[in-house]
């Protein structure tokens, strides 16, 4: 939803109501999970948290307190969300005095311990999202060699008109959410 001002706690809330009868933009749901789907864009990105239980600790702890969006131009409604499938979400982003609210769905989530641990969750866009895709959001601790890792991975293509045609301007807000992401949970895990 393309919005000119921010919207009210109210709007919000209505607009997460509607979600709950919202249905996902693409059929490859949890897909992130094993073979990802052809005619999407791809994305990876990982970011080294540090070492050791005490960084994974915080690491997961910052995935449920979803600390990745903690972001000056990105604001998760609500953040209080539980990790859980079936959840929704709105994402609300701020580019250039525009707003977009984009709602997502907890598709599945991730608890590991073998061979290495992982922790996260994956979501996936509704009708209302200018995209079309899933994005996953993970932390692995390899207990071979202490690394404690921040993962993202998503696929995504465009949803609404708009997208479509201002298609780089969005890849590169996906590029800089991507980056921004990383960083919020290096900060997350070292405070």
């Amino acid at each position: 939803m393309l919005l000119l001002v921010p919207p009210s706690e109210s709007q919000i809330e209505l607009f997460l109501a509607r979600a709950r009868d919202s249905h996902h933009t693409y059929s490859e749901v949890g897909a992130t999970a094993g073979l990802l789907p052809p005619l999407f864009k791809i994305d990876h990105n990982r970011i080294l948290l540090g070492r050791g239980q005490h960084t994974w600790q915080k690491a997961v702890d910052a995935i449920r307190a979803w600390e990745m969006f903690n972001l000056n131009w990105i604001t998760l409604h609500w953040p209080s969300t539980p990790i859980r499938a079936g959840e929704n979400v709105a994402v609300l982003a701020r580019y250039s005095g525009v707003y977009w609210l984009n709602a997502c769905r907890i598709v599945y989530v991730v608890e590991e311990a073998e061979p290495m641990r992982r922790f996260g969750f994956a979501y996936g866009t509704l009708e209302d999202h200018a995209e079309s895709g899933e994005e996953r959001f993970t932390v692995e601790w390899n207990l071979e060699n202490d690394e404690v890792w921040y993962d993202l991975l998503a696929f995504s293509r465009p949803n609404q008109l708009i997208v479509r045609l201002g298609y780089p301007l969005a890849r590169g807000l996906q590029k800089r959410f991507a980056a921004a992401s990383k960083d919020a949970m290096v900060r997350a895990v070292v405070r």
